[in-house]
């Protein structure tokens, strides 16, 4: 009774939230061509996420608070969050001293009657919070450690049966809340029948408790993606592939394609490339900590090959690690300064300049890129290389403007047969800033050579090309 009482009341107070003057986020749904995310409106839907993973369990509400302020200011749509968390978060407390479950268990979570009295009610205030700053939350109901410990702290409390009942409270509790997307998983494999039927028996009582009222997808283990056992579930609305801490593109990134073109259509998203200042491939003695133009490159090798947004994350910032907290493989500052490393606010560049043209009708095509034979090689070279080197291309399919990411200064020469229009107009793009410059007007022939403004191994560019007659504007001002 007390469970039954709590979730009323619990849905209740989400119920208020458009009466206390805080306007609910608009639902979201797969659009049309199975390709993107819109609104129910129709309106294109950009995800760019942030891996808050300990959102929940490690901070207050005051840091909470600052936290979500700095990401909405940044421009990102969607924060991705665990309910139980990954570092203990079945037995160390949250911020309150609350935590989520009576006795580790998933069918019977620990609410109390009263206001901000529980481990939920935390949740229900961030989750308010996040809406009235304009943000999805990614939520992860559980972490994968908690039906497949492997290298983690766990412990195991999933089977299908339980699952299906925390899946239900979870649905039923948050059915209302229009800022929710539902992430299963939580990077580890399904390895058994039953890791499938426990992450199965979660969705199916996700939608019997929100009546399917939000989206659902999947978080997987590093390199691998939902499709992999998931793909056909109806439940699945969209593929999630976790590409992981590498910076090359061949190996990993280049997988994005693949889902891109799987059947049935659905749309796919990278949830966790390589963090900023992480250890590279885990290899910090080796390889170093990533920087700034190891988390563009992703973002544009992602979008430009079929993605439909992208998931930021810093390596502080996942594990809010600040002195005090026992570190998770060597974070190079607290959460509160790796709020504003470069790489975070350089994300809302990316997604202005998609969302500055057609946002539905966009397709990615490689065939853009042009082959170059230099006289001393016999074979010629095909330009989009591979590594961190690699170049992506994406247009949209009628051909009125194309975009192609340079990751490095170098000449390049693209097919233009693809494009519309008799005059061409060109601009640079610079991930870094933002800012448009333009290159010019040009009659359209069959192939035109371009080189970046700039040189340097790490000053990467994006050409944009657009049919004049479209007159689109300047790449990233969104009108």
């Amino acid at each position: 009774m007390r469970i039954i009482f709590r979730t009323c009341l619990s849905m209740f107070l989400v119920g208020m939230l458009t009466l206390s003057g805080v306007a609910q986020l608009p639902r979201l749904k797969v659009s049309e061509n199975k390709r993107f995310l819109v609104t129910t409106e129709g309106k294109p839907f950009f995800y760019l996420g942030d891996t808050a993973w300990e959102l929940f369990h490690r901070l207050n509400r005051e840091e909470a608070d600052r936290y979500l302020k700095n990401r909405a200011d940044k421009g990102f749509t969607v924060i991705q969050a665990v309910a139980l968390a990954e570092l203990d978060g079945l037995n160390v407390p949250n911020a309150y001293g609350h935590r989520p479950l009576l006795n580790n268990d998933p069918a019977t979570p620990d609410v109390k009657e009263g206001a901000q009295n529980d481990y939920w009610d935390h949740v229900d205030y961030i989750i308010r919070k996040a809406e009235s700053l304009g943000l999805y939350i990614g939520f992860l109901p559980t972490w994968g450690d908690k039906f497949n410990k492997k290298w983690g702290i766990g412990p195991e409390i999933f089977t299908p049966q339980n699952a299906a009942l925390y899946g239900e409270w979870l649905g039923r509790r948050y059915k209302n809340a229009t800022n929710i997307i539902w992430i299963l998983g939580g990077d580890r494999p399904l390895e058994t029948e039953t890791h499938k039927e426990i992450i199965r028996a979660m969705a199916n009582g996700l939608r019997r408790g929100d009546g399917g009222t939000h989206l659902m997808t999947f978080h997987p283990t590093g390199g691998a993606t939902s499709s992999q056992h998931l793909h056909t579930d109806d439940w699945l609305d969209f593929n999630m592939r976790q590409n992981g801490h590498v910076a090359e593109f061949t190996g990993r990134y280049d997988k994005t394609h693949e889902d891109y073109s799987r059947t049935p259509t659905k749309p796919v998203l990278d949830g966790e490339p390589i963090y900023e200042d992480h250890p590279i491939s885990f290899k910090a003695k080796e390889l170093g900590h990533s920087v700034a133009s190891d988390v563009r490159r992703p973002l544009y090798w992602d979008l430009f090959t079929g993605a439909f947004g992208h998931t930021y994350g810093h390596h502080s910032v996942w594990q809010m690690w600040q002195p005090g907290r026992s570190p998770i493989n060597n974070p190079l500052m607290n959460w509160m300064e790796a709020m504003d490393q470069p790489g975070a606010a350089h994300m809302q560049y990316g997604r202005r300049l998609i969302e500055s043209r057609p946002f539905l009708t966009r397709i990615p095509d490689d065939s853009l890129l042009v082959a170059h034979k230099p006289e001393q090689m016999e074979i010629p070279t095909a330009i989009p290389g591979a590594g961190t080197k690699r170049f992506v291309a994406t247009r949209d399919a009628e051909g009125s403007y194309a975009m192609i990411y340079a990751p490095t200064g170098r000449k390049f020469k693209i097919n233009l047969t693809k494009l519309t229009g008799e005059k061409l107009r060109g601009w640079w793009f610079n991930p870094r800033d933002g800012k448009a410059t333009l290159i010019g007007e040009w009659t359209k022939t069959v192939e035109r050579e371009f080189i970046t403004p700039t040189p340097g191994e790490d000053v990467d560019w994006v050409l944009v090309l657009d049919d004049v007659k479209k007159n689109y504007g300047a790449p990233g001002k969104v009108k």
